[in-house]
């Protein structure tokens, strides 16, 4: 896998692969919504597979170790990986189709975000201090 200088650079990369294929010019942000909702769907579907892979791991360590057992987990963590990797590549076009850097936008995020204190609990809620 090739390695990038920055956030930046592979943005670039990304931007110029859908320009070439007239993703950015022909798309629209709807349809790239949709796009990013199909992706993170299967985002869902390969958390809930990383889950069940841990389930079996606790509940039979002798498995865990079989060969068959650490094939099926290497291909779903590699779904994890590329779920994810899917959502940035439609987040990236969506927002090059609105003339718009996502470092930017995340820049931004991370502005907003960065003073917030708190903790996460165990429920899944964001506990504000």
């Amino acid at each position: 896998m090739k390695t990038y200088n920055s956030y930046t650079e592979l943005e670039m990369q990304i931007v110029q692969w859908a320009e070439a294929r007239k993703i950015v010019q022909n798309s629209n942000i709807q349809a790239q919504g949709r796009k990013t909702l199909e992706e993170a769907g299967e985002l869902q579907e390969a958390t809930a597979n990383i889950k069940l892979i841990k389930q079996i791991e606790a509940a039979f360590p002798d498995i865990a170790i079989r060969q068959e057992f650490v094939a099926i987990k290497k291909q779903c963590e590699d779904a994890l990986r590329d779920a994810y990797g899917d959502i940035l590549v439609t987040l990236i076009v969506g927002a090059a189709v609105h003339d718009v850097s996502i470092v930017q936008c995340l820049a931004g995020a991370y502005d907003e975000i960065k003073d917030r204190k708190g903790t996460l609990l165990p429920d899944g809620r964001f506990q504000k201090e």
